[in-house]
């Protein structure tokens, strides 16, 4: 099937940047200061890609307000002050970002972080000149709602069906099902092969370099890195 997408939006830890150490670390930060009976890791990982105030209320189920802000101030005060594990992007995703930006594609970043941390590492990495919109779960509803992604399209004039939600977690999967747009998968990020391909992703990708050689053979050109 010939079809050559004009919207790719990415999600960013995971998908990305390889950041799983540093939001585990300051969750764990997080949790640590507030005195709170501990998560392991797997649990922590599995909340990755929602937002923060969403990810706490998974761990922590009913908790109150006063709690949520509290836990969501200590998280940020870890990550905004440098103190987690530093976390690169992966091999290949800036060399990714530039080609198919060279090619014409709108880009954009639709992620579960906060603006000042989505800022922050925009910022560190360079990449913030390549994205035509970016939304964060602190300005609307988090993954899975789809919101966020509806809002991204509206911003460039895109089509859900010209959009290509591009993600690591079954919350991405489920955002762009329940906002129309097609989902592509990555196995590299915190949840399984397995979970993802339950929500019907076009396909999985085992590297983010990947990415230009399955588009340019779903559209029938070639993009060139």
């Amino acid at each position: 099937m010939n079809q050559r997408f004009n919207l790719l939006v990415f999600d960013w830890d995971g998908t990305l940047m390889d950041s799983e150490a540093s939001i585990v670390a300051c969750m764990q930060g997080a949790i640590g200061d507030l005195g709170c009976d501990p998560r392991s890791t797997d649990e922590i990982k599995n909340i990755i890609g929602l937002g923060l105030r969403e990810a706490i209320d998974t761990l922590y189920p009913g908790s109150d307000d006063t709690f949520l802000k509290a836990m969501v101030d200590r998280y940020r005060y870890h990550f905004l002050g440098g103190r987690g594990e530093m976390a690169e992007l992966f091999p290949g995703a800036e060399e990714t970002i530039r080609a198919l930006s060279d090619a014409g594609y709108l880009l954009a970043v639709a992620t579960g972080k906060g603006r000042r941390g989505l800022d922050m590492v925009l910022a560190q990495t360079g990449l913030a000149r390549y994205f035509h919109a970016t939304r964060c779960a602190d300005e609307t509803f988090s993954k899975p709602h789809p919101q966020m992604l509806e809002e991204v399209m509206e911003l460039v004039g895109a089509e859900p069906g010209e959009t290509l939600m591009i993600g690591d977690t079954e919350y991405d999967m489920q955002m762009a099902n329940n906002a129309r747009t097609h989902a592509l998968a990555v196995s590299y990020g915190v949840h399984e092969r397995e979970r993802l391909l339950q929500h019907d992703p076009l396909h999985c990708l085992d590297d983010i370099a990947e990415l230009t050689d399955w588009l340019a053979a779903r559209a029938g050109y070639t993009v060139t890195n």
